[in-house]
């Protein structure tokens, strides 16, 4: 049976990678976000890229590590809010940016991965998000066509695996992973677990191995993006 297990990120991007390139990073602020693959494309040192993921991490760590090197042009987001250095690039003129709607960012990638070229949505209508973009009536409402997003790579972190890369996702970690791992030519998922083949029932299988061409077990930081507690009694 043929594994699509690797033993490292350098080995598992390995012929992935170039200047230019577009890649999808799964996760959701700190949450699901592929560590281990982040830093190895940090490592290779390729640039001019354009990320899609819905944040661009925090400052020094997620994808706030390939901005702090400068290898990212173009960001397609929805949140950036906790990203000082994002802010200063952009502000400066120094990184581009194409800001979307949260729910519009998500059915992009999914139109993506399915084959859908675009859709229709109410989201945006009346604002700069609209700017330059079809307007139709659908029942009395105006919409916007919004175009499907496809990348080179796409980057996603799951709970486990097995070697024919079929991965469960653990509770909101399953975010954006699975849309866009199917909207990337070339996916590579890093895990917490690889289990023998056939030891996940197919009904729990929230992502199908046809889409992942790679697998690798990763170590994890599993940073917490903004820490809440109560103060002690």
């Amino acid at each position: 049976m043929t594994t699509k297990v690797y033993d490292d990120a350098q080995s598992a991007l390995e012929g992935q990678l170039f200047d230019g390139m577009t890649i999808m990073a799964g996760g959701f602020g700190l949450c699901g976000i592929p560590e281990n693959l982040i830093a190895e494309i940090k490592r290779a040192g390729v640039k001019g890229l354009t990320v899609i993921s819905n944040n661009a991490g925090v400052d020094g760590f997620g994808l706030g590590v390939l901005l702090n090197t400068k290898q990212v042009k173009k960001m397609i987001s929805s949140y950036v809010g906790e990203n000082k250095e994002f802010e200063r690039q952009y502000l400066s003129g120094e990184l581009e940016l194409e800001f979307n709607p949260q729910g519009t960012l998500a059915e992009r990638c999914r139109a993506g991965g399915a084959g859908i070229p675009g859709f229709y949505t109410k989201t945006g209508v009346g604002t700069i998000v609209a700017d330059g973009k079809e307007h139709r009536d659908f029942n009395g409402e105006t919409y916007i066509l919004e175009t499907a997003l496809r990348s080179d790579l796409s980057i996603v972190k799951a709970w486990k695996a097995d070697a024919q890369g079929n991965l469960v996702f653990r509770k909101t970690a399953r975010n954006f992973n699975p849309d866009m791992a199917t909207a990337g030519k070339f996916c590579v998922a890093e895990v917490e677990e690889i289990v023998p083949v056939g030891s996940i029932p197919p009904d729990n299988i929230h992502l199908a191995g046809i889409f992942v061409n790679r697998v690798i077990q990763g170590k994890f930081e599993k940073r917490i993006e903004q820490r809440t507690v109560r103060k002690k009694a």
